[in-house]
């Protein structure tokens, strides 16, 4: 039901510092918590974490029901939560993030569209924070639907490994 299945292709043998990784800020000075870009050096180890999604928030609601899975701030969190200890079995951590697609679906409560704020408040207590400053390039789009009704998120990311 749950995808956690974590899938790793190697690019050569080598490693990288997160210090040799260029991460391009947005334009402007943007404050947004977001890289424009992210360059890897050749010889990096690649990392590809398929995606997560989130475990029930009350597991004794009404199945598939908004009780039973939380709003899209709730899912984002338990996906984050799964996601780090996931990262964590692997000796990464979300400072190794290099890109991150999001996919969001739409709630009754945004008219039909995504609630992307409700990602936001729970992305930006994991990134670009003074304890986790580095900031992945990142993609989020609202999908029709995910691998089980009422779930709202799915994150999947790639990680360079560090030395």
């Amino acid at each position: 039901m749950q995808i956690l299945i974590v899938l790793t292709l190697m690019f050569f043998t080598g490693t990288v510092r997160a210090d040799e990784l260029t991460r391009y800020p947005l334009p402007n000075n943007s404050t947004f918590p977001i890289a424009q870009a992210v360059e890897i050096p050749a010889g990096t180890t690649l990392v590809y974490h398929s995606g997560a999604t989130p475990r029930p928030a009350n597991p004794d609601a009404e199945r598939y029901s908004v009780e039973f899975w939380g709003d899209t701030e709730t899912q984002t969190t338990s996906v984050f939560d799964r996601m780090e200890a996931s990262l964590k079995n692997l000796g990464l951590g979300f400072g190794d993030v290099v890109k991150m697609t999001v996919f969001l679906v739409g709630t009754p409560e945004q008219d039909g569209r995504m609630d992307f704020q409700g990602f936001m408040n729970a992305y930006t207590r994991h990134f670009g924070t003074e304890a986790q400053p580095n900031l992945p390039a990142r993609s989020a789009v609202q999908v029709a639907g995910l691998a089980a009704p009422g779930m709202l998120v799915e994150i999947e990311v790639v990680l360079a490994r560090p030395n």
